[in-house]
């Protein structure tokens, strides 16, 4: 007979190291696993240097099985997300899990059971995940597309754990998509006639980020994030020290060839934001810049050439998104970062992402431009 499981609260440095190491140690034969930097997981985890923690609570637990670290999982309460409307997927009486990992199916179903009660101790009644740990991070459990690697900033885990989660009461209630495409080729020819439309109308300007003015530009795109996402199911809104800290964060691997501000009549409407798909240069880095891979990676920053581009936030203010201006904004800054990207990065394909299921304007956009779904993320309820 094997060992019991136990799960406990994480409450000790060792704790805390043996909750980081256990990803690196379960994922690591999966060829599609990159292996993010253990500083960036750490950071994430920690109240005073992750923001999330002004309006966020969060308790870790560890699963043993001898003795053994054998899973991990993290539960935790937004109170933003608690002020949203019921209809937009968060709302009152709504916590989060996350974090998930665990080598067998007992393993998984003890942590699951050790979330939920933490939730319901806090007086919730229904659990939304996995979001690891903000929807901001990566929400969603990775259910397609487990051939090939994620592109940076976005989550990969074992096909096992669908089977498990589903099993233990867990319903799907949203998915998520990223979009594939190659960049190599210009649009088709209808997408071309609608960017050279808006080409000859004086009242649009499309212009690149300035990284000069590096604060105020963050501050500028992810104010119209917060307007043009606002009734998106999942959303809660990013805070003042949030967008401090993205804009600190994103500020190393941002180029201004790279983000397009659209502006109508000199006002900026909306914005797309590209990132060089870092992970093509953390793949073999095993977690760590040390010694040597912070040689690699500055370098490799100075003139940066990879195979994909990601697109992980693009919108349009709120007051345009029914208008046919909407998507031709869209359309000429997917296109200006398109050219930008292959004749100065090298690249050779994009990817959109994450859309949500029945976000009709993106996936209209997504179609139109031939692009095709490469990996499915799902989002589940459970009543607590």
């Amino acid at each position: 007979m094997s060992d019991p499981i136990t799960v406990t609260p994480v409450t000790s440095r060792p704790d805390r190291k043996a909750f980081v190491e256990l990803a690196y140690r379960l994922n690591g034969s999966d060829p599609a696993w990159v292996p993010p930097l253990r500083n960036d997981v750490y950071e994430l985890l920690t109240p005073g240097k992750n923001p999330w923690f002004e309006h966020g609570e969060q308790q870790l637990f560890l699963a043993r099985r001898g003795g053994r670290v054998v899973g991990r999982i993290s539960a935790h309460i937004d109170h933003l997300a608690l002020k949203q409307p019921v209809e937009q997927g968060m709302g009152p009486h709504t916590g989060n899990w996350g974090l998930f990992e665990a080598e067998d199916e007992a393993v998984g179903k003890a942590l699951l059971a050790a979330a939920e009660d933490w939730l319901r101790a806090k007086g919730l009644t229904r659990a939304l995940g996995p979001i690891s740990i903000s929807v901001w991070d990566e929400p969603g459990l990775l259910i397609s597309g487990f051939d090939h690697p994620p592109t940076v900033m976005m989550g990969h885990n074992s096909p096992a754990y669908r089977a498990w989660i589903e099993a233990d009461g867990h319903k799907p209630v949203k998915s998520l998509f990223t979009y594939d495409l190659n960049i190599e080729e210009p649009f088709p020819g209808i997408v071309s006639r609608v960017i050279q439309s808006g080409e000859r109308n004086p009242r649009i300007n499309i212009r690149r980020a300035d990284k000069s003015r590096f604060q105020e530009e963050a501050t500028l795109i992810l104010g119209i994030l917060n307007d043009a996402w606002s009734d998106n199911w999942g959303f809660v809104p990013l805070t003042d020290s949030e967008i401090a800290y993205v804009g600190k964060k994103l500020k190393q691997i941002v180029f201004e060839d790279l983000i397009r501000v659209a502006e109508v009549d000199g006002e900026a409407v909306a914005f797309m934001i590209t990132l060089p798909n870092l992970n093509e240069k953390l793949k073999g880095m095993g977690g760590t810049l040390w010694p040597f891979n912070w040689i690699k990676l500055l370098l490799w920053l100075r003139a940066p050439k990879m195979e994909t581009m990601r697109v992980p936030l693009m919108g349009v203010v709120k007051r345009m998104q029914s208008s046919r201006l909407a998507s031709q904004l869209a359309f000429m800054m997917i296109e200006y970062i398109r050219r930008d990207s292959t004749a100065k990065f090298g690249a050779t394909r994009g990817e959109l992402g994450w859309v949500l299921e029945d976000n009709q304007g993106m996936v209209a956009i997504a179609d139109m431009i031939d692009s095709k779904v490469n990996k499915e993320y799902v989002i589940y309820e459970k009543a607590l």
